[in-house]
């Protein structure tokens, strides 16, 4: 097996308030699930269509105290384990640690098994938990049942901005973690990991200044971000169309969303920091 998955976040709260986020049954419907039945130390399971294999609750809790939340989650007919662990940052800052054994990025890449969802499941999961303790709209999860992908979030802060900060290469490396390059025009590069370490980039297919940008993810399909601007503020349509419906790239879905969640956040959140750590 290979070693576990870890995903640390800065979640903007006290560490006792993201803790009972972490047991409370009507906190952990409002970030984690649709359905959520649970009674720490005794038994912890949710489901439904944000979760993963979410036809019904297939979690044993294995452990819990003030610190650790630890349970089994069958997976693909494997019984994978997955812990969260929390420490104080400071009087009003929480560092939650994810770790999530049987994850194989291949799986992610190739969509052999649903465990390859499972790095951006959580991301998606953990900006949540951070929208919620921050009593801001929550950013809509990935629904792993459905083969459409359609999602609108409403931003506060107006077009031209909205536009710059998911074209510009700077910005976008800066909110979406991770380093990225763009050539902002019809026929241009989007490289994920940069131009240099990217030989097979993204093709930009069509920049509409301040109202559209569509980029062709190749086997992923194609990737359409629509702006409508009204009082300052900014309606963006992230819509993606063109891959095979018979194994929907959940796992990059899940990481788009989790990106649009965090572009929210730099562009609302005062002394913006990122909710996922490098």
């Amino acid at each position: 097996m290979t070693e576990p998955m870890i995903l640390r976040a800065r979640i903007p709260a006290p560490a006792e308030r993201v803790r009972r986020a972490l047991s409370d049954p009507a906190d952990l419907r409002v970030w984690l699930a649709e359905q959520v039945d649970a009674e720490v130390p005794e038994r912890f399971g949710f489901w439904g269509r944000t979760t993963p294999e979410g036809d019904a609750p297939h979690q044993r809790l294995l452990h819990a105290d003030e610190r650790t939340l630890r349970f089994a989650w069958l997976l693909d007919g494997e019984e994978t384990v997955s812990e969260l662990s929390v420490a104080p940052d400071g009087d009003d800052a929480t560092i939650l640690t994810l770790s999530q054994t049987h994850f194989d990025f291949q799986d992610t890449v190739t969509g052999k098994s649903i465990r390859g969802v499972l790095q951006t499941y959580w991301c998606q999961v953990l900006t949540r938990l951070a929208e919620h303790l921050e009593g801001r709209a929550l950013t809509p999860m990935q629904d792993y049942t459905s083969t459409d992908m359609r999602v609108e979030v409403e931003i506060d802060a107006p077009v031209p901005k909205v536009f710059h900060s998911i074209t510009d290469s700077e910005a976008v490396t800066r909110w979406f973690g991770y380093p990225i390059e763009i050539e902002p025009y019809e026929g241009g590069r989007f490289a994920m990991g940069g131009f240099d370490a990217n030989p097979n980039p993204s093709k930009v297919l069509e920049v509409v200044p301040d109202r559209r940008f569509v980029v062709d993810w190749g086997d992923a399909g194609v990737g359409t971000w629509e702006l409508e601007g009204s009082g300052g503020r900014t309606r963006l349509t992230l819509v993606q169309s063109g891959f095979d419906e018979a194994t929907p790239p959940y796992a990059g879905w899940g990481g788009f969303l989790s990106g649009v969640a965090e572009l929210r956040r730099f562009l609302e959140v005062p002394d913006w920091k990122p909710v996922i750590m490098a």
